[in-house]
């Protein structure tokens, strides 16, 4: 198993997922945040079931990187409660793992 997590995340819109990840991949806190448009999601809020157009974040990062990514992005995020989940990678390309050290802050 290796020390890289992606890190799930949703937003309201193109602008703001484009903020979340230019914040994150600047701060070194992302090596990359891929953006997928178009998700519908179904959840419950405040009692009733909402339906709303999302815009999806894949968040690479370490698992050292995490506490730091997870408060910088709550901060940052227009959702009162934002979706941030960390699922672990279990193994990958060798180049592209070494990429990623090369772009991530080092872990505190």
């Amino acid at each position: 198993m290796t020390d890289k997590i992606l890190v799930h995340s949703t937003c309201s819109s193109k602008d703001e997922a484009e903020r979340l990840a230019r914040a994150l991949v600047e701060s070194r806190l992302a090596a990359c945040v891929a953006i997928t448009p178009g998700v519908t999601s179904f959840y419950r809020w405040q009692g009733a079931i909402e339906q709303s157009e999302e815009w999806s974040l894949a968040i690479k990062t370490s698992r050292g990187l995490f506490p730091a990514l997870r408060t910088e992005l709550a901060r940052l995020h227009s959702y009162q409660v934002p979706e941030i989940l960390a699922v672990p990678v279990l193994d990958g390309s060798e180049a592209y793992l070494a990429w990623m050290d090369a772009e991530l802050q080092a872990a505190p």
